[in-house]
């Protein structure tokens, strides 16, 4: 039996932009299983960066029911959601939201010192983690002192970390070019094999041919919602490359 650890049910999502209502999310009802790698697809004004909000606990629904893990958070305070962000989501940005004075080790440790780990834990934890995205010899190099790549791979170390219950990347490719796009999302790859449930917000098709299930949004709606059956892998980059 497939084990839900994301259940949305009629989560709607409004604004009032002076008089206007805006329905930014109509009703979107949907279960991501753990161990999926899903692309949250959809243009500019579609709802993805809204309904993204909602699932990595950074904003509440206007109406609706959200359980993660079997908690529902849809009714949250901020503080409860702050705690539940740290534990069950780890989250890699577009502009990587690294600390620049501080050193990729450093970076990756934050959200241990949240998670109210001991110093010489933090510190090997973090080792492993930037060990696993292959940035051993970067731990003490700060942000400006890396390439993109090395940044974004920072970023997910930062997110795998605290062995969170899904991984949100919102555009993760966007600030690099083709070459490292296909790196990272290789990453991702592996990152998925090893059992993690990976959300993928992306409008572009490129990237979402990596993940397994493909769920696109317009007009604060699901328009479509299914299995990639050309799930494109670093195989198939490589095979292509020697062609």
């Amino acid at each position: 039996m497939k084990n839900e650890v994301i259940r949305l049910i009629d989560i709607a999502k409004h604004y009032k932009v002076g008089s206007q209502l805006v329905q930014a999310l109509r009703t979107i009802t949907l279960d991501i299983y753990r161990g999926e790698y899903v692309a949250l697809m959809g243009p500019s004004g579609s709802g993805k960066s809204t309904l993204m909000n909602i699932l990595g606990c950074l904003d509440t629904p206007t109406h609706g029911q959200y359980f993660l893990n079997g908690t529902d958070v849809s009714k949250m305070d901020d503080n409860q959601l702050a705690e539940i962000r740290n534990k069950e989501i780890g989250f890699v940005f577009q502009t990587f939201n690294l600390l620049p004075r501080s050193s990729a080790l450093e970076n990756v440790m934050l959200p241990l010192v949240y998670a109210g780990y001991g110093k010489q834990k933090r510190m090997e934890l973090a080792r492993k983690t930037l060990d696993d995205v292959n940035l051993t010899d970067r731990i003490a190099h700060k942000p400006n002192e890396l390439s993109g790549g090395q940044r974004q791979r920072v970023a997910i170390a930062r997110a795998l970390v605290n062995h969170p219950s899904i991984i949100l990347a919102d555009e993760p490719t966007g600030n690099l070019d083709s070459k490292t796009s296909i790196e990272i999302m290789g990453l991702f790859e592996e990152i998925h094999k090893l059992g993690n449930t990976v959300i993928v917000v992306t409008h572009e098709e490129s990237i979402a041919k990596h993940a397994h299930r493909i769920i696109r949004l317009i007009d604060g709606e699901v328009s479509s919602d299914e299995v990639n059956t050309q799930v494109q892998t670093m195989a198939d980059y490589s095979l292509q490359a020697s062609s």
